[in-house]
Formats: C-alpha cells, structure tokens, sequence
C-alpha cells in the first residue's frame, strides 16, 4: 500500500498505477478467501463436532455481506432490468 501511496505522491505514470492497483487488490483478495475458508470451516461446526444450522446461517450472512457489491452501480442491485422504470 505504501508503494501504491508513493507512485501516486510521484505523480507515476496511470497505467503503472492502475496495475499496481490491480495486483494489490487480487492479493488482497487470494488472503481474504483463505482467510474466510478458516473462519467458516472452524465456525460452523459446533462443539460436538456437527453443523450447526444456525451458525451456517450466520456465517453465510457475514460472508455475502462483506464480499457482496464490492465495485459497480449499487443502486441498481436487485432492480429489474426488464421493469420500466418510474419517470
């Protein structure tokens, strides 16, 4: 993140930027994912070793809540595209 603050601060070219950007942010993501394979793994079982149907649930929810509407247009998520809309 440093290097990424410092090729800004150098006023670096855009494109380098851009990639540096890019490998950064897929890196943070391959951690994430594997970070939150862990997690769901040892949460979801309960202390007798079984699937705990609410904790799946629970964690389910925490997962498709951090990881959901990470880029884009997000007052568009769950509109019908094929709806007319109001004018």
């Amino acid at each position: 993140m440093r290097g990424l603050q410092r090729m800004v601060a150098e006023q670096r070219d855009c494109e380098a930027i851009l990639t540096q950007l890019m490998a950064a942010r897929a890196a943070l993501d391959r951690v994430g994912l594997m970070v939150t394979d862990s997690f769901v793994q040892q949460c979801i079982v309960d202390d007798e070793g079984e699937l705990s149907r609410e904790r799946v649930r629970r964690v389910l929810d925490l997962v498709f809540s951090r990881f959901s509407l990470t880029s884009g247009d997000e007052s568009n998520f769950g509109v019908d595209p094929d709806k007319p809309t109001e004018e």
